[in-house]
């Protein structure tokens, strides 16, 4: 089949004859991988749910029928199905299609998925509102097993076997052990519940014995001698003593059965849950082979599974490289992870300390209660974490970390613009709701030397809650370490004072070069530490100046800047002032070094800017450079 052939296929799956489905999923693998080894994205996950999303659009029509996914970069094959083909090449691109569900770009994407676990209490939401309304669709919820390591999950199970009406939750199990079934009878009795034989009979039976009331005093008696039988030989019952009908385990690679497994379950006006088992990475060795390497990956040679060039030091590396040296010394300290061993960089303490270690799964407000009881008994918990994550534990960050002045260290990694993976993942509010957490020290490094230097800091230098916000990738030009200072001068200037704090420093350093070019003299300062703030420095240098202008890359909303410029108001000291950062809405997906140039973060960015404060605008900093700022 062709590409172009591809363009809106899902509304023809239901009609395309079986002996052309194989070779439709063979060229979807084909194609993905070819795609992704340009873009980058999430490979493995995507390969291993071919045959299940096809056969989801042979059963449902997405464009009324809604499918929630969970997480959502298991969505490339649905994109590739529902008009999105020939715009592969610009997954996660700028400009290009997200790698998440995003409604405003198919009407197929019912709901945007970047964050995983809520996929069910999200489908119960929209059957709730189907009944109210009195509308007729299908409502299904397709759930990694991944995501069940998150408690929003079973809330969203508890609540959807308890509804009256059509739910569908498919579970992805590529791999995970959650519900095995034990013994020969219980994989016999497995295998019967899925034959297509046994699915007629058991509508037929539910169909004619609800025609009378003595036919539907019957059924409920044989079904509870059933479920009773059942739930004495199988380990599978748990979702359906939360009042789900489980059918399951199907193989998620066989086209046919799983098309009549979701036939049977749409037939059904109650809550299902169907099990497919899926092998992560399927039809590519490499993925197959070492799929948690090929689940998130960047451009690389896809005949050799090989990466296009070498990664360099990150933050992420040091950060578990210098807690792994200073638990060395400390038996005390452990590490925690929220299912992202790797990518915030604690592979080599895993490694070096496996007791002292703990992967929590998707569950970023159980790392912090657990981290809160580990303080509370003496142990010196870090918890790494992304920030978009970290922000589903602020509850448990205010009651059982802070309101005990528990001393916590959070390693908030990914701070800032990530780049490709858009709206869900970059960590532009930690800086806000942070700040709000009594109690709450926040260091903002800018170097690799900094973040080792803060980090043994915020282990021994103080008794309640401390984080570190660093950025993915590396640093920039600047690589000093500044010292014990909460803020410093990092750039002497009589005509405007530039401040930020992180790697953002190098984009200020060098707008700040190119100013001097154009006869301006640029003070810059630089945070260590943003919560608390001090403030007084930089007062005293806009007193001087006349003008200030704040650099962040963070949301409007809480940003340093904005404490400043209260600081001034309550100093008296007017300025000429701007506030360059990530504004009041959400930042698209795309590489970060064009993300800072469109939010003017950039060095030419920020130069324009300032000249506009100094009345100047009629000039501007071309030719400036980048300063040698690093990737976001």
């Amino acid at each position: 089949m062709k590409k172009e052939e591809m363009k809106d296929y899902a509304p023809l799956l239901a009609d395309c004859p079986e002996e052309e489905l194989a070779g439709l999923c063979e060229q979807l693998r084909q194609e993905l991988v070819q795609d992704v080894a340009q873009t980058g994205g999430h490979l493995a996950s995507n390969l291993g749910v071919v045959e299940l999303t096809v056969a989801i659009h042979r059963v449902f029509d997405t464009r009324r029928d809604r499918l929630i996914f969970d997480v959502g970069h298991q969505c490339y094959v649905h994109k590739m199905l529902t008009g999105r083909r020939e715009a592969m090449s610009t997954l996660r691109q700028y400009g290009g299609i997200a790698g998440f569900p995003k409604p405003n770009e198919s009407v197929h994407d019912a709901f945007i998925a970047g964050h995983a676990s809520n996929s069910v209490a999200v489908a119960v939401g929209m059957a709730q509102a189907r009944r109210v309304l009195g509308e007729d669709y299908k409502v299904l919820a397709l759930i990694g097993d991944g995501a069940l390591t998150g408690g929003l999950a079973y809330e969203g199970l508890s609540n959807g076997g308890q509804l009256k009406g059509q739910l569908l939750v498919i579970l992805n199990d590529n791999g995970m052990s959650i519900t095995s079934n034990v013994g020969a009878v219980a994989n016999h009795l497995a295998r019967q519940r899925m034959r297509p034989g046994y699915l007629s009979f058991k509508q037929w039976y539910r169909r004619n014995m609800g025609r009378t009331g003595l036919g539907r005093r019957f059924y409920r008696v044989t079904h509870g001698l059933k479920r009773a039988l059942k739930q004495s030989i199988l380990n599978c019952s748990m979702f359906e003593n939360m009042g789900f009908t489980y059918l399951g385990p199907v193989d998620g690679h066989d086209l046919k059965k799983l098309t009549y497994a979701l036939s049977y379950a749409a037939s059904l006006n109650e809550p299902v849950l169907l099990h497919v088992r899926t092998v992560k990475g399927k039809g590519y060795q490499p993925a197959e082979e070492n799929p948690d390497a090929y689940h998130g990956v960047s451009p690389f040679q896809p005949d050799q599974g090989l990466p296009v060039g070498k990664k360099g030091k990150n933050f992420s590396a040091v950060f578990g490289e210098t807690l792994t040296r200073l638990a060395e010394q400390d038996g005390r300290i452990c590490a925690i992870t929220a299912a992202m061993v790797s990518g915030t960089g604690l592979e080599p303490f895993a490694q070096a300390y496996p007791q002292r270690f703990f992967d929590v799964g998707i569950a970023e407000g159980c790392a912090v209660s657990m981290a809160a009881g580990m303080a509370k008994q003496g142990a010196l918990p870090v918890f790494a974490v992304y920030s978009t994550f970290l922000q589903r534990s602020y509850d448990m960050l205010l009651h059982d970390m802070a309101i005990e002045g528990l001393h916590v260290v959070l390693g908030v990694d990914r701070a800032g613009l990530v780049g490709d993976d858009g709206e869900t993942h970059h960590g532009v509010f930690d800086v806000a709701y942070l700040e709000g957490v009594p109690g709450m020290t926040v260091y903002a490094p800018a170097s690799y030397a900094e973040l080792s230097s803060m980090l043994e800091r915020a282990l021994y230098r103080h008794t309640g809650p401390v984080a570190l916000r660093y950025p993915r990738g590396g640093e920039g030009a600047y690589t000093q370490d500044s010292g014990e200072a909460p803020v410093v001068c990092l750039r002497q200037g009589t005509d405007i004072t530039l401040a930020g704090y992180g790697t953002e420093i190098n984009s200020l350093l060098a707008a700040a070069e190119a100013l001097e070019r154009r006869g301006v003299s640029a003070q810059v300062w630089k945070w260590n530490i943003i919560t608390p703030l001090e403030c007084g420095p930089v007062v005293e240098s806009v007193g001087r100046t006349g003008h200030l202008l704040v650099a962040e890359e963070c949301a409007a909303q809480g940003c340093v800047g904005q404490r400043v410029l209260a600081a001034l108001e309550q100093a008296g000291v007017p300025a000429a002032a701007a506030l360059v950062n990530c504004g009041r809405g959400y930042v698209t997906h795309g590489a970060a070094d064009l993300l800072r140039r469109d939010l003017k973060l950039d060095p030419e960015g920020l130069a324009s800017r300032a000249l506009e404060v100094l009345g100047r605008d009629e000039e501007n900093a071309a030719g400036c450079g980048d300063g040698g700022a690093g990737p976001g």
